[in-house]
């Protein structure tokens, strides 16, 4: 092969190489528009098992105190904060069940935020609540789109 020829096989493989990583990058993009929905509800998952695991911290130092009327707040939050765990780990992968889990944490948060919001006045309680209710429509607009 003389020199031009090495030159020209070399322009030809650079240009379809270019050509195929230009759909590739398409191909993530469509991919990662996609999954915009699973994204946002995993972190939506994920701050709503922290809030939850901290008020379940701070009704059972309230239930301590002999103030009962948290007792059962506390026991939602600690397993709310279970069911967002499992959500947030199904659908940071997409996971065939994240329609399925995505249902009972939106189900879990909207009890859980509920009994939360009866304690108003109380600032842990109503950002529990609200994370909740974060959580819930995230995994509803999840779902939403899963099912597209």
């Amino acid at each position: 092969m003389n020199r031009r020829e090495v030159l020209g096989v070399l322009g030809a493989t650079a240009a379809g190489l270019a050509v195929v990583g230009t759909r590739a990058v398409a191909a993530a993009d469509e991919k990662h528009a996609d999954h915009k929905h699973f994204d946002d509800c995993c972190n939506a998952c994920a701050d709503c098992m922290r809030s939850c695991e901290s008020c379940f911290r701070h009704c059972a130092g309230l239930v301590a105190e002999g103030k009962k009327d948290h007792a059962k707040a506390m026991a939602l939050c600690v397993d709310c904060a279970e069911v967002c765990a499992a959500s947030a780990k199904i659908t940071a992968r997409s996971g065939p069940l994240s329609v399925t889990v995505c249902e009972a944490c939106a189900k879990a948060c909207d009890t859980c935020g509920a009994a939360c919001e009866k304690f108003s006045g109380d600032k842990h309680m109503e950002a529990c609540a609200k994370a909740c209710r974060d959580c819930a429509k995230a995994c509803r607009e999840m779902i939403k789109h899963a099912k597209d």
